[in-house]
């Protein structure tokens, strides 16, 4: 049975042996969309792709299936692989047991061993909007425990796909791109965080060499999950070459008793001939098809950067009217709040509100947070313990290692795989909830995982966090991991925003919010607008420049506004408010991002998904290679109408003489297809700037000319 799988200008072609054939199922085609091919042709191109036997091989010809294993003749890294526990004998080999298509873009695939004893059944689905998605599921029908390596999912990749490209990081500078040439071999990224850590490699991808944000072919992979995960590209002697990924297992960490399941993450994965930004649209729609997003994303104040640990009543009375005045929607207490919390040292895991800070609980404060429009959100750092802790003291067998590990940050690990350890962080997080009106948690996690088992860790992570979205739907919560050491789409699923990174500073969150943004959508990505001076690089920013790049994505505040001046203060307040009329394009529109041969220069933007209206930002990083930079094109605009362009937000610093004509004017208006291609000649920035441009559709241009006025949707803050 040849499968044809085709949504949004893709193709997934699936040859499926039959049943209780040697031969498993293999990917004959991940890319293009191949049209609608009837039976014939499908046949006709399994057998066109039936490869040669070379010398000194095996002798019959080689197909990769999605678990590749070493009874098929792979040498390279296996899909499936484990052992019998009483004999230490290895799974045998697997064979076809049956397949079904389920609808028209998904099917599901039933392997077992030839006695039975263990059955794989296997989830391959391309979505309406062209991400491909795979999981496997293994169950044990044997009499003895089995004792699972791997299960993993592999994809194939092209032969001209040679460039790769992935992450590393470091805290506060996340999702650093790095590149490299596929040679011979493998290239293997895994991490042993217990959760996936700065350095995480966050999406894979392989594409012709010198791909970009708008050019190339790329095929990307990304494992769905939470914990410990590799993932790797692959190109054998052979010619066989693919993307692959799961979870990464500990020895015996999984170990399935007679009747036992065990169901890998998602590998989820995309194809795009229009470089990074072709995969972001494919992703992003898909991620809203399914988000747990269901209101416009608050403006937020955190409290952390502002008064840290010092919840001094008088103070944060005074944030809060300040934040009330520039238009702040949604107030969060961080660190501090709770018994015996006076430093990062000390009463993790004592979640109550602290009787001698708080002597009338956090009522005051939330009623003065509510009595100035405002909702109240709440810090909490449930996965984790203090040794200087009524929970430690008490409870020595529920923290991870004991005390013979090294601390962190002065924290260990609470072992949620614990029941009583479980339904104490449970319990105490829903007194919280039943008697404070919070709509929001800022959820942290702030160390690694340094023993036990990960896997053990983050399937009751999330089943704390499913089981207190059920309790309480009303109330979203924010993943912040020492900020983006947990951003993946096994906990997208069950949060409503994450914290990017634990740096403000604008310089930096450039490109850590720019390189997240090509997996993640923007209404996810908290922003906050910091100090002048940067909490994590002691750098100073305009205010300006701050406020541009907190722009994109799920703004807030991290700033004592108490110290802010009059003039700094009508600054944010205006920004605010061309937040607010502006985010319904900015979560909800297509991101874009223009390829530049200045590593200075950057330009990016949110267009209307109707083309109707736009939101760019040009960024100066550094001096420019050139007096005058090359002209700003506004990549992502209908070809087919004509815009008006003009600057919005607080002027950025310039170092010109004289500007172009067009930003003399305060507008330029010209069609879609010039703005692509041509652009618009470059303000001249000095470093560290932004300006912002508005764009807007006046009107349709046909092959004769202007045909009527565009949609009536603008961008106006």
């Amino acid at each position: 049975m040849i499968q044809h799988l085709r949504a949004a200008g893709s193709s997934l072609v699936l040859d499926v042996p039959v049943r209780g054939g040697g031969d498993l199922p293999a990917v004959l085609h991940w890319g293009r969309d191949l049209g609608p091919l009837d039976d014939d042709s499908l046949a006709g191109l399994a057998v066109a792709l039936v490869p040669a036997v070379p010398p000194s091989a095996i002798d019959t010809p080689l197909r990769l299936s999605i678990l590749p294993t070493r009874e098929q003749g792979w040498t390279g890294r296996p899909g499936f692989e484990g052992f019998w526990s009483g004999s230490g004998e290895p799974a045998a080999a697997l064979v076809m047991a049956g397949a079904e298509p389920v609808g028209d873009r998904a099917i599901r695939l039933r392997l077992a061993d030839a006695a039975g004893t263990l059955a794989v059944t296997t989830d391959v689905e391309l979505t309406e909007h062209g991400v491909l998605r795979v999981r496997s599921t293994l169950e044990n029908r044997g009499d003895d425990t089995f004792v699972l390596g791997a299960l993993d999912a592999s994809l194939p990749a092209p032969d001209r796909a040679r460039e790769v490209l992935d992450f590393t990081g470091l805290w506060a500078h996340e999702r650093r791109p790095q590149r490299l040439t596929l040679g011979h071999g493998a290239w293997t990224r895994e991490t042993r965080h217990g959760r996936p850590g700065h350095d995480d490699p966050f999406l894979l991808v392989a594409g012709t060499p010198g791909f970009g944000f708008r050019s190339g072919e790329v095929w990307a992979t990304h494992v769905a999950w939470s914990g410990d995960k590799r993932q790797w590209a692959e190109r054998q002697a052979l010619g066989h070459a693919l993307l692959g990924g799961g979870e990464l297992l500990a020895p015996g960490e999984v170990r399935l008793a007679p009747g036992g399941r065990y169901t890998a993450p998602w590998l989820v994965a995309a194809w795009s001939d229009a470089g990074l930004d072709g995969l972001s649209d494919r992703f992003h729609p898909w991620i809203r098809s399914w988000s747990t997003i269901r209101r416009a994303r608050p403006v937020v104040l955190n409290t952390w950067e502002a008064v840290y640990f010092d919840h001094d009543h008088a103070t944060l009375n005074r944030l809060v009217d300040a934040a009330a005045d520039v238009g702040v929607e949604r107030f969060v207490l961080d660190d501090g709040w709770f018994t015996g919390r006076t430093d990062a040292a000390r009463a993790l895991g004592d979640w109550t509100v602290d009787p001698v800070a708080w002597p009338d609980g956090l009522h005051p404060l939330v009623e003065r947070v509510h009595a100035r429009g405002m909702e109240f959100g709440l810090w909490v750092e449930p996965e984790m313990v203090s040794p200087d802790s009524d929970l430690a003291r008490a409870h020595p067998d529920w923290v991870v290692g004991g005390s013979s590990l090294p601390t962190w940050r002065d924290q260990r690990t609470l072992d949620l795989g614990h029941p009583d350890a479980y339904a104490h962080v449970r319990d105490a997080l829903a007194a919280l909830l039943d008697e404070y009106p919070i709509t929001s948690l800022k959820w942290d996690h702030n160390r690694d995982l340094l023993h036990g088992s990960a896997h053990r860790q983050t399937t009751a992570l999330y089943r704390l966090l499913d089981e207190l979205r059920a309790r309480f739907p009303a109330v979203e919560i924010e993943s912040c991991a020492s900020g983006g050491a947990r951003i993946d789409l096994g906990i997208l699923e069950r949060v409503d925003r994450v914290w990017t990174s634990d740096t403000n500073d604008p310089l930096e969150r450039q490109g850590i919010q720019r390189w997240t943004g090509v997996l993640v959508p923007p209404e996810y990505l908290g922003g906050h607008l910091g100090a002048p001076r940067a909490h994590t690089t002691g750098r100073v920013a305009s205010t300006g420049f701050r406020c541009a790049t907190a722009m994109f994505g799920s703004a807030g505040i991290e700033w004592d506004l108490t110290r802010a001046g009059a003039d700094e203060l009508d600054e944010v307040r205006a920004w605010v408010a061309d937040h607010v009329a502006g985010r319904g394009l900015l979560h909800s529109g297509r991101v874009v991002r223009a390829d530049s041969a200045d590593p200075g220069v950057l330009v990016h933007g949110v267009v209307a998904p109707d083309g109707s209206a736009a939101l760019f930002a040009v960024v100066a990083l550094a001096a420019a290679e050139a007096a005058l930079p090359a002209p700003v094109r506004l990549v992502g605009l209908d070809p087919e109408r004509v815009y008006r362009v003009r600057t919005v937000g607080a002027p950025p610093l310039l170092v010109q003489a004289a500007p172009p004509p067009w930003l003399a004017r305060g507008e330029a208006t010209l069609p879609g297809r010039v703005l692509v291609d041509v652009g618009l000649a470059a303000p001249l920035l000095a470093p560290e700037n932004a300006v912002l441009l508005a764009v807007d559709a006046v009107e349709a241009v046909g092959p004769a000319g202007p045909i009527g006025p565009a949609d009536d949707v603008t961008f106006d803050p």
